[in-house]
């Protein structure tokens, strides 16, 4: 079983029409203060970022962000955390928020959201790193894209191995259990095919 120690999230710059994602927000960053799990998360203020942010804050826990200059320019980044740190772009960004988490999770957001989760799940299918990723599916918001990715299994277009890569849970602590119970396996096999 995986020891978790720091976990990165990805989550809304926005706060969403349904105040259900702003509660699952504070209630999951409860649970990672208690847990004594360091965040990492984007760096910004605002929205579903700020709120996980602050809530773990709060709390007594750490909290890593990492944002880019140029949203550090627009007044946007955090400065009431634990540790600020200032890339120079979002593939740096990217980049060093998965270097300091053993696992990441997405919770509601739009297009940065799933462009952070695509590609941590990416570079997991390709073996480029092998952390665990999941969704916390808050009201059935990842149901659609759940949907799609089983989908592209039926369709031929990813392995039902690789799909399975993908965590999903409706609730925090079920997600959390989940994610520490993936066994790190190297490179996947079917990289070598």
């Amino acid at each position: 079983m995986t020891r978790l120690k720091s976990l990165c999230v990805f989550c809304g710059s926005n706060f969403g029409r349904d105040p259900v994602y702003r509660q699952a927000a504070q209630i999951f960053a409860e649970l990672l203060a208690e847990r004594r799990l360091t965040l990492v998360y984007g760096g910004g203020n605002v929205g579903l970022m700020g709120v996980i942010a602050d809530t773990v804050m709060a709390a007594g826990g750490k909290v890593i962000g990492v944002i880019p200059q140029s949203l550090v320019d627009r007044e946007v980044a955090h400065h009431g955390i634990t540790d600020l740190q200032v890339v120079s772009g979002m593939h740096q960004r990217k980049q060093r928020m998965y270097e300091q988490a053993d696992a990441a999770v997405a919770l509601p957001g739009g297009a940065g959201t799933f462009d952070e989760l695509f590609e941590a799940f990416t570079w997991n299918q390709l073996g480029i790193h092998f952390k665990p990723v999941g969704l916390l599916n808050v009201g059935g918001y990842f149901d659609p894209l759940i949907a799609m990715l089983d989908r592209t299994v039926d369709q031929g277009f990813l392995r039902r191995q690789q799909r399975e890569l993908l965590v999903v849970a409706d609730d925090g602590p079920e997600l959390l259990e989940a994610l520490a119970a993936v066994e790190p396996s190297g490179v996947p096999k079917w990289i070598h095919r």
